[in-house]
């Protein structure tokens, strides 16, 4: 393959896997990590652009969902404080897992948390025709809140924080090693552990694993082990594929985002056990 078309290449797996991670909250690094590893890249290659694209993700749907009132920064803040402090362990810990054995582990909960997101069926949290939509957002002084749908307006109620909590710095963990965003595992958690409406989680998750992917980045910059012009290929992608993902997560339904969210971690299971 000719140095252009390799370029072109990344350009466009991080546009592609940027717009699917922006619509469920993902981030897209859980699908171009695996995909980088089919061509000439190891996944400790990958892993460092995976973040980059996460990061870069996130700034592109940032402003979108914000408009749209589905991200919940006093929840997404929290659930960070956890998030973080695994991700600095998983980096220090990288290396210490084969890449099969890691890829495997990676897989297994990509699978599990798609048939998490499959099993449920409705619609958790309803519409209340005596809110206004001066009430779509945070509440203050609590991490509940209210978003916007078909009109009206939903609240809701964060549950269950503590056991959240502790698995959101499992999901760090998995970031820190891999490089992978741990929107794969942070999304569902935030919906299915701890009651998120499905649009206000993937908007959170998209807000959050960027602050995430920034703090492992950091790292594996200060360790030599970011290749800059690949990394500069994946930020054209990403912002490009992030601006898309969102602007189409506007106008999808929350079963809609649920449901596709399951179907592509059931991919990701996939082509990571196809690739281990």
């Amino acid at each position: 393959m000719s140095d252009v078309a390799r370029d072109l290449l990344i350009v466009g797996l991080a546009l592609f896997t940027s717009t699917i991670g922006s619509i469920g909250g993902l981030g897209g690094a859980i699908l171009l990590v695996p995909l980088l590893t089919f061509g000439d890249m190891t996944i400790t290659q990958a892993a460092p652009l995976g973040l980059v694209s996460v990061i870069a993700g996130s700034v592109a749907a940032g402003r979108r969902q914000e408009n749209d009132g589905i991200v919940n920064h006093r929840f997404g803040v929290v659930t960070e404080l956890g998030a973080t402090s695994g991700a600095i362990v998983g980096v220090l810990l990288a290396g210490s897992l084969s890449n099969t054995m890691l890829t495997l582990v990676l897989a297994a909960a990509a699978m599990l948390a798609s048939i998490g997101g499959a099993w449920r069926r409705g619609v958790r949290w309803k519409p209340n025709p005596a809110m206004s939509s001066s009430e779509v957002g945070e509440r203050t002084g609590s991490l509940a809140g209210a978003y916007r749908l078909d009109g009206h307006v939903v609240p809701y109620t964060p549950a269950r924080l503590p056991l959240g909590i502790v698995l959101m710095m499992v999901s760090g963990v998995v970031t820190g090693l891999a490089g992978v965003g741990g929107g794969f595992l942070k999304t569902p958690l935030s919906s299915e552990v701890m009651r998120l409406p499905a649009k206000v989680a993937a908007g959170t998750s998209t807000f959050t694993i960027g602050l995430t992917a920034s703090t492992a980045f950091l790292l594996m910059a200060l360790d030599g082990r970011v290749n800059g012009s690949d990394a500069a290929l994946v930020v054209i992608g990403a912002l490009t594929g992030g601006t898309i993902g969102s602007g189409l997560q506007r106008r999808m339904s929350p079963q809609m985002v649920r449901r596709g969210t399951a179907v592509v971690l059931g991919v990701i299971a996939v082509l990571l056990v196809m690739r281990a």
